[in-house]
């Protein structure tokens, strides 16, 4: 009886340590949930819903259409954008096209200057002819005096076409305000054209990621403001948030991999990786912190949040945020007494 009762308590010591040296390996938690950066569906412009396209709980693939806002007035409004665009760049472009013709203006001015100071330059050498003839007595006072005023008329004429470019060159200038103006009317008119276009995008509610749709609150019929909630959206990408105690924490590395069993499926395991680990308890960053500067204090072993990336999920399983979840780490890559033994066996 003996020798039994101490084989007996040999084996369980040897088990004991196996199942110890095993778990040391290993660190898990049942304090874990599934988790997800889900957002609201909104709108972006009011209307209202023509169609929704999606039911509750339904897979969508990114670029997907949700929901289709009555599109009518937007479209109107762009065709109005669009006319006003047309109207400002054809007044742009006559403003150019009259700068075009006044800078032909500007430059016979100039010529008919030049022409003006060549006959002014003649009729000085004919009048300087004339009245020496007529101081030797080989001319006429008559031809000298018509050759004065032949002068004189040419004076006039120099003098009228210098004011016309003067005044010429004042019209130019006064174009390039003008089409400074025209070509701002088309950069606001063009904005606004822009922005027809948005608002007409935006009446097609379209998913920006895969993933799905839940509390779907849209329905055909339904006036919608700007930012009203439509539904619910879970992203594809999830992860686990597994709160760790402290004390788990001394040999837990970002890439370590993790088994995890989800309750949902009846203890079901799929895989995965240790991501991050957040820099302080879970207590440390809510919005009332607990205070410990007090005369009675008791210490208590604190959570820390462990970010656990999912390798792959099989396309039969089901998962969304909150869904609880049992992750177990492994923390030591070596093999344990027990898996030593099971690889011999």
């Amino acid at each position: 009886m003996l020798l039994i009762g101490g084989s007996a308590l040999a084996l369980a010591m040897v088990a004991g340590f196996i199942y110890w040296d095993n778990s040391a390996h290993y660190e898990n938690t049942d304090d874990a949930f599934i988790a997800a950066r889900q957002y609201a569906v909104t709108s972006r412009v009011a209307g209202y819903i023509a169609s929704v396209a999606v039911t509750d709980n339904q897979h969508v693939h990114a670029g997907e259409v949700i929901a289709q806002i009555d599109d009518r007035d937007y479209k109107t409004s762009l065709e109005q954008a669009q006319a006003q665009v047309a109207a400002a760049q054809a007044n742009l472009e006559n403003t150019q096209a009259q700068k075009l013709v006044q800078q032909a203006n500007v430059e016979q001015a100039k010529a008919q200057i030049e022409q003006a100071k060549a006959n002014l330059v003649f009729a000085q050498e004919q009048d300087s002819r004339y009245q020496t003839m007529m101081k030797s007595g080989s001319g006429t006072i008559q031809e000298a005096q018509q050759y004065e005023a032949q002068l004189r008329q040419q004076e006039a004429t120099l003098n009228t076409d210098e004011a016309s470019l003067t005044a010429a060159q004042r019209q130019l200038d006064a174009y390039g305000p003008q089409i400074a103006s025209a070509e701002a009317i088309v950069k606001q008119d063009q904005a606004q054209l822009d922005q027809a276009k948005l608002n007409l995008s935006y009446t097609t509610i379209v998913a920006a990621q895969p993933g799905r749709v839940v509390q779907l609150s849209a329905g055909d019929g339904q006036y919608v403001q700007t930012g009203s909630n439509l539904a619910m959206f879970v992203p594809d990408k999830l992860w686990v948030t597994a709160n760790f105690k402290e004390t788990q924490l001394e040999h837990m590395r970002p890439g370590q991999p993790v088994s995890l069993t989800i309750d949902a499926y009846g203890g079901r395991t799929i895989s995965g990786h240790v991501a991050s680990v957040q820099p302080g308890s879970g207590t440390a960053f809510s919005l009332l912190p607990a205070e410990n500067a007090t005369g009675n204090y008791v210490k208590i072993v604190q959570r820390v949040p462990v970010k656990i990336e999912l390798d792959d999920v099989p396309s039969d399983i089901a998962l969304g945020p909150g869904m609880s979840v049992v992750p177990t780490v492994r923390t030591d890559p070596t093999a344990s007494v027990w898996e030593s033994l099971r690889d011999l066996l």
